[in-house]
């Protein structure tokens, strides 16, 4: 299925914030990134988004949009994230595995909407649990397990 890499790793103290972009953080098997809002015992620890999605809706309308501005905690370039649907797994780096357990939300008036006009995770975010753990860094190859 091919390989890509991550592209940026993004966290919030808070749920519904815009994301700072990290060099590195540490994923935790059954929660998701340390210091991040969305860990927890729950099916949505991490989410994932393309890329390529978001240089699109750069260039279609026009607007600079940063890694962790569409609330996503890892940007990952180069993989049709789309060919894995829910159940798919996610090897990152060495150690990290992850388990897609839905694809796209509902779509609310987000922080995201609210400040750009324009939102991906409802429609195309893979959100996942953390199988197993370890180091992330920028860069780090990712591939879509089968």
């Amino acid at each position: 299925m091919g390989k890509g890499r991550v592209h940026s790793i993004c966290i919030s103290s808070e749920r519904g914030q815009l994301k700072q972009e990290v060099e590195e953080a540490m994923v935790i098997t059954g929660f998701g990134i340390e210091n991040d809002g969305h860990g927890g015992d729950w099916g949505r620890q991490v989410t994932c988004l393309s890329w390529e999605s978001v240089v699109k809706v750069n260039q279609e309308k026009n607007m600079n949009i940063k890694p962790g501005q569409f609330a996503e905690n890892i940007l990952i370039e180069g993989l049709d994230l789309a060919l894995t649907g829910v159940g798919g797994k996610l090897k990152i780096g060495v150690d990290i595995v992850l388990e897609v357990t839905q694809v796209g939300k509902e779509d609310h008036p987000s922080v995201v909407t609210r400040t750009f006009g324009v939102t991906l995770l409802p429609y195309e975010g893979l959100f996942c649990r953390v199988l197993n753990g370890g180091e992330i860094k920028k860069g780090d190859p990712v591939e879509v397990m089968n």
